[in-house]
């Protein structure tokens, strides 16, 4: 059997990046091939992969691409916060995400450009970077824009990444204002672009969410609502006598009256109100307060009507801003990636953790 020498040990670490005791080993299993060493490893890291495919990875962080109108967002996951802040973690997922741009796939939601884009080679390469690193590593998701002028904006180190696109118009005054856009996106989290994107059955549907949390707040309702609800608790005898004698006495003061009634008898009216429901909906003054409420959610959510976060006046929205650069320019698309969002997160408790192996 040939001599392992630490020269020998030095140079696979300098080629493969993997451990020292895992390049010796592989050396003395090789029998001082190097060739043969260096597939030894990445048959190991392969296995590795699969031994930790059950583990959960929920940090990491997103990338972006971005090459003459078109732009590309990718995620990768690592098991903990600690990797991905390491370089050579970083330096991979943006190479994750020159792949993605070069490859020409949309990405999507449907998992499956993420699967060509892996079984395209890239499955290699994670399997070579699980060996360097020593935790799961996980391709989640990738999305691409493309538009007359596109612009990308990473925030808290690739915690969000965000891409926006845009036609009508060009230039760098365009892209600064895109990118200021895409600051709005990363900090605001819209839902939508403008209102014309939200169909019927969505704003059916939130109509009849805001309607039903209003009257299940009866005392933010309109006066006159108010109080008929409580006179039907009061001559009904659905609220407590304790309850009844709290009213009488605080009544002069209706908006201090919520802090003394027992949680039951605000329930009680709530449930007044909800079982009215069909005719309060015919107010008109319900019905504006419920439209106005609605308009509020909406310029929450839309990203043209949101207050732009750069506004000297604290009032001027996306789309004025816009306007004011060019008002040619229209949002086409944009792309927010939370990295983590929707994802298990893994509850470490390390103190536990360092008692349990000590205990073992």
């Amino acid at each position: 059997m040939a001599a392992i020498t630490a020269g020998m040990v030095k140079e696979l670490r300098e080629m493969t990046g993997a451990g020292m005791m895992d390049c010796k080993k592989a050396l003395t299993e090789a029998d001082g091939n190097m060739d043969a060493a260096v597939d030894i490893l990445k048959k190991s890291g392969a296995a590795k992969m699969e031994k930790k495919a059950s583990r959960i990875a929920a940090e990491g962080i997103a990338r972006v691409a971005c090459d003459k109108g078109v732009a590309v967002v990718a995620e990768v996951n690592s098991e903990t916060d600690f990797v991905a802040k390491n370089e050579v973690f970083q330096s991979f997922v943006q190479e994750v995400a020159d792949n993605a741009l070069a490859s020409g796939k949309n990405g999507g939601a449907n998992g499956e450009d993420v699967q060509a884009l892996l079984d395209g080679g890239l499955q290699e390469v994670f399997a070579d970077k699980t060996l360097k690193i020593g935790e799961k590593l996980s391709f989640r998701r990738f999305e691409r824009v493309t538009g007359d002028e596109v612009a990308t904006y990473i925030h808290g180190g690739g915690k969000i990444g965000v891409l926006v696109a845009a036609n009508g118009a060009s230039g760098d005054a365009v892209k600064e204002a895109l990118t200021n856009v895409a600051m709005q996106v990363a900090a605001m989290n819209p839902t939508y672009i403008s209102r014309n994107d939200i169909s019927a059955d969505e704003l059916a549907k939130e109509k009849d969410i805001t309607l039903e949390s209003a009257l299940n707040d009866p005392f933010t309702l309109p006066k006159p609502i108010l109080g008929k609800l409580i006179d039907k608790a009061v001559n009904d005898n659905i609220w407590s006598d304790e309850d009844k004698a709290i009213y009488e006495e605080k009544k002069s003061n209706m908006q201090y009256l919520p802090n003394f009634l027992s949680d039951a008898a605000k329930a009680a009216l709530a449930q007044i109100a909800l079982d009215d429901k069909a005719n309060i909906s015919q107010d008109k003054i319900f019905a504006g307060l419920v439209e106005g409420r609605i308009s509020k959610h909406l310029k929450e959510i839309c990203l043209l009507d949101q207050v732009y976060v750069k506004a000297e006046d604290g009032k001027q929205s996306v789309s004025a801003y816009l306007k004011s650069v060019d008002a040619n320019i229209v949002i086409s698309k944009f792309v927010r990636f939370e990295v983590g969002e929707g994802m298990e997160k893994k509850n470490e408790d390390f103190a536990a953790e360092v008692a349990a192996q000590m205990n073992a």
